[in-house]
C-alpha cells in the first residue's frame, strides 16, 4: 500500500473529517470571542473604570532607544522595550472564560440530548413454547400439551 493511499484513507475516516470540521468552526469562533472580548466587553468595562483601554495596560520592564512613558504597547515595542502586557493577558483570560462557558454549555445540551433518548425495552419474555412431542404453542407454564395431552413434567 502506498503513503499516499494510507494517508488518504486515514484523511477520510469520519472522525478526521469530523475533527477537522471541529477545529475550523472552533477557530472562527475563536475569532468571534476576541472580537466581542475586545469590541463590546472591554470598552464599557474601560469607561467604567475611568477610561481605561485594557489592550494598553503594560509595565516597562527596561525601557527601548526612546525614554518612556509610552502611549501604548506598539509605541512601546516599536522602540524595543521590554514589557508586561498585563491589559492582553486579561483580555485573554476572559476570552478563555467565554470560550469554556461557551463547550461548557454545549456539552451539556449534548448530555440532555443523549438522556432524552428513549432507550429501547429489552424484549418481552416469551408465553408460550412448543410442545416437545407435537410441536404446537403451548403456554410456558404449562405441565400438560393441549393438544396431544403429554405430561411435561420432568
Amino acid at each position: 500500500m502506498s503513503m499516499m493511499k494510507e494517508f488518504r484513507d486515514f484523511a477520510m475516516r469520519g472522525n478526521v473529517v469530523d475533527m477537522a470540521v471541529g477545529i475550523i468552526i472552533g477557530a472562527a469562533f475563536g475569532t468571534i470571542v476576541n472580537s466581542l472580548v475586545k469590541d463590546v466587553i472591554m470598552p464599557p468595562i474601560g469607561l467604567a473604570l475611568g477610561k481605561v483601554d485594557f489592550a494598553n495596560l503594560f509595565l516597562v520592564l527596561r525601557p527601548g532607544t526612546v525614554a518612556p512613558p509610552y502611549a501604548s504597547v506598539a509605541d512601546a515595542a516599536k522602540v524595543g522595550a521590554v514589557s508586561i502586557n498585563y491589559g492582553m493577558f486579561v483580555n485573554t483570560v476572559i476570552n478563555f472564560v467565554i470560550v469554556a462557558f461557551a463547550v461548557f454549555m454545549l456539552i451539556r445540551m449534548v448530555n440532555k440530548a443523549k438522556s432524552q433518548v428513549e432507550v429501547p425495552a429489552p424484549p418481552a419474555a416469551p408465553t408460550t413454547k412448543a410442545c416437545p412431542y407435537c410441536l404446537s404453542a403451548i403456554p410456558v407454564k404449562a405441565t400438560k400439551c393441549a393438544f396431544c395431552t403429554v405430561d411435561l413434567k420432568g
